[in-house]
């Protein structure tokens, strides 16, 4: 499939492509949405095998944030950008400047931020060369990492969740496999102890196992194993795409919420789940936290306890597409994309008349 047939498919704005042999950036921007304003998302740095699937992983990222933005009520549209290659191996001062001037080139229709692979530490060196970014560290006036704040999403999720199947909100003695401990499974794992629930954990990183394991108690299992764990919740808090259609048949649990973006593989995933019976939290619905705190930024001077308050509705937003979900009989993931569609339809109309286009 071309560019233009994988951008046209899902109505996507636009797609940029940056180059710099020095330092062999190689980098795509795709651009979902911008109805409701600039299009926020992060830079995601991974050793993708092909440029195919750089670019598939662009498009799906851009749009989930489009409908995360819109769903969680901001004002926001959504883009990701990739950058195609191993951190660990190939980032250097001038690839970073190198790719904030292409996001630069784009005037404000993309802010970017912090995502797999990049750091706080990262966004400074991009905010030389371009206004056009977030995540900055506290000393720089911005929200620092976000992952505290997606964490904390996450928790209020559960709750609401664990309200909805148990009647009560307590997490405790409730046992949560949680798929992958960056610095988002990491956050989680801690919250989830701290509010008493029990934990089975699986990572590549064999470093990082041992010492959530040995900090918080979290039982070990394989990467594999973790689709078999017997637990109330799982957890998906690693790259996309996890839940397919034999691992959604191996899950034994009462609800999947998680902090991965684009947790299925496909949306058939989300029947096959309500067709076992297992609750479906849509991904992007949960895991806002880090997109509605680093908006604050955007403000002009940010405020944890506004933008911690902000997270907390993640809660509510949730009962409300559940609700929806159960008065018309269909999935929580279709509600989900019904009420982000809804209000970039309908917001993004003012938006275009406020900016003197013709409806």
């Amino acid at each position: 499939m071309g560019v233009f047939d994988a951008i046209g498919s899902d109505t996507h704005e636009e797609v940029l492509y940056g180059y710099d042999p020095v330092s062999g950036l190689r980098t795509i921007i795709a651009i979902h949405s911008t109805a409701l304003g600039p299009a926020l998302g992060g830079t995601r740095f991974f050793p993708y095998e092909t440029e195919e699937e750089a670019l598939r992983d662009a498009l799906r990222l851009a749009k989930g944030m489009s409908y995360k933005s819109a769903a969680a009520g901001l004002d926001l549209g959504g883009g990701k950008a990739v950058i195609i290659g191993d951190p660990d191996v190939m980032k250097t001062e001038r690839l970073l400047r190198a790719y904030a001037r292409v996001v630069d080139s784009l005037g404000g229709r993309y802010v970017t931020a912090e995502d797999v692979g990049a750091t706080t530490a990262d966004m400074i060196t991009i905010s030389t060369e371009t206004r056009w970014v977030t995540g900055l560290p506290d000393t720089y006036g911005g929200s620092g990492d976000p992952s505290p704040a997606t964490a904390r999403g996450v928790i209020g999720a559960m709750r609401c969740v664990a309200e909805r199947l148990w009647g009560t909100e307590d997490l405790a003695d409730r046992t949560v496999a949680v798929q992958g401990i960056g610095k988002v499974g990491s956050s989680l794992v801690e919250r989830l102890t701290k509010a008493g629930a029990k934990t089975v954990i699986c990572d590549v990183n064999e470093a990082a196992l041992q010492r959530t394991s040995s900090e918080f108690g979290s039982v070990i299992v394989a990467t594999d194993e973790i689709f078999d764990v017997d637990c109330d919740m799982f957890a998906p808090c690693a790259m996309g795409g996890a839940i397919n259609e034999q691992t959604a048949a191996r899950l034994r649990c009462r609800a999947v919420v998680g902090s991965a973006n684009n947790q299925l593989e496909t949306e058939m995933q989300a029947d096959q789940l309500a067709a076992r019976g297992i609750l479906y939290a849509p991904d992007f619905i949960v895991n806002a936290g880090g997109i509605i705190n680093i908006a604050d930024e955007l403000r002009g001077s940010y405020d944890w306890r506004r933008a911690a308050q902000a997270v907390d509705q993640i809660r509510d937003n949730l009962r409300k597409v559940l609700d929806k979900a159960e008065e018309r009989g269909i999935t929580p993931n279709v509600a989900a994309i019904e009420v982000a569609r809804e209000r970039i339809a309908g917001i993004g109309s003012i938006n275009l008349k406020r900016r003197g286009h013709k409806s």
